[in-house]
């Protein structure tokens, strides 16, 4: 388990890319479809390197 500032950070970078996905969503089916799969594409990034740094 990481601790300390690389702990918290991983934790809020892990509520933005929800967020992201939650919104990112939203904004697909307003109709803004580039913007949304956009951040959909940059929640997964964000996925993926907090998966890399805590294995």
């Amino acid at each position: 388990m990481t601790q300390g500032p690389a702990g918290t950070l991983l934790a809020v970078l892990m509520l933005v890319a929800i967020l992201m996905i939650v919104f990112g969503v939203r904004m697909i089916v307003r109709g803004e479809r580039r913007n949304g799969s956009l951040m959909l594409i940059c929640a997964l990034v964000m996925i993926g390197n907090v998966a890399i740094w805590t294995v």
